[in-house]
C-alpha cells in the first residue's frame, strides 16, 4: 500500500472523479463459469455487462431488494433516507471538504458512512472500529486521526484511506470498498478480487447501492 503522504498521479478510471462515477450504467458485471461474481467501474473483459440500476446489482447476488441498513431503507425514488438527510445536515461540509480533498465522490463517503456505522458518531464495533467510518485504532493512526470520535478527523481519515485503496487498485470502486472492509491482504489471497467473505460481499453490495441512490441528491 502506498505510503499515506504520497497519493501517485495515476488517471484513475471511476472513482478519482465523481462526475464520472455519477453517470448511469457506471458500473459492470459478470458471472465466471464457478459462479462468482466480478464487479469493476473499469471493464477489461468482453463478460462485463453494464449494471444500470440498483436492483441489478441487488439480482447478481441473488438477493431481491435493495439493502437496507440500520440508516433505513433506500427510497425507491433514488433519493437519500430520512436518516441521510439528517446527516447531510450535520456532517455535509466535512464531507465535501474530503471529497474535494480526496478527489471522491461525496455520495460514495455518505454511503460508507451509512453502512458503517448509521452515521453515529460515537459507534464503536465489536471489533474495535470507531466513529463514523470505523476506523480501526491501527488505521486512525496511520491516516493521522487523533481523536476518532471527532466527525471532521473521522472522516477525512476514511476517505483519506479509500483515496489510497482507490489508487492501490486503478480506481476501481469493487475492489477498494471489498478492501476498506476486508482488509488489502484479504483481496490479494481472493486473487486481487472481492474475498469469499458473506460479510464483505454483502458490505460491498450494500455500499453500492446506497450510492447509486444517495448519488441523486448531489
Amino acid at each position: 500500500m502506498p505510503s499515506p503522504r504520497t497519493f501517485p498521479a495515476v488517471a484513475l478510471l471511476g472513482l478519482l472523479v465523481a462526475p464520472v462515477l455519477a453517470r448511469a450504467g457506471d458500473l459492470y458485471s459478470f458471472v465466471d463459469a464457478d459462479g462468482v461474481v466480478h464487479f469493476t467501474n473499469a471493464p477489461s473483459d468482453r463478460r462485463f455487462r453494464r449494471v444500470t440500476r440498483t436492483s441489478d446489482v441487488a439480482g447478481v447476488y441473488r438477493t431481491s431488494p435493495p439493502p437496507s441498513t440500520a440508516a433505513g431503507t433506500a427510497s425507491g425514488g433514488g433519493g437519500a433516507s430520512l436518516a441521510a438527510k439528517r446527516a447531510l445536515e450535520r456532517y455535509l461540509a466535512h464531507v465535501r471538504a474530503a471529497a474535494e480533498k480526496y478527489k471522491l465522490p461525496p455520495a460514495l463517503l455518505l454511503a460508507v458512512m451509512a453502512v458503517e456505522s448509521n452515521f453515529d458518531a460515537r459507534a464503536v464495533s465489536e471489533k474495535g472500529a470507531m466513529g463514523l467510518m470505523q476506523l480501526m485504532p491501527g488505521t486512525a493512526r496511520e491516516m493521522y486521526v487523533s481523536d476518532v470520535y471527532d466527525p471532521g478527523q473521522n472522516i477525512d481519515g476514511g476517505a483519506r484511506y479509500l483515496r489510497i485503496l482507490a489508487n492501490q487498485y486503478s480506481g476501481d470502486m469493487v475492489r477498494t470498498l471489498a478492501a476498506y472492509n476486508a482488509g488489502p491482504d484479504a483481496v490479494r489471497r481472493a486473487g486481487d478480487g472481492v474475498p469469499d467473505i458473506p460479510e464483505t460481499r454483502e458490505y460491498v453490495r450494500k455500499v453500492v447501492a446506497l450510492y447509486q441512490s444517495f448519488k441523486a441528491g448531489f
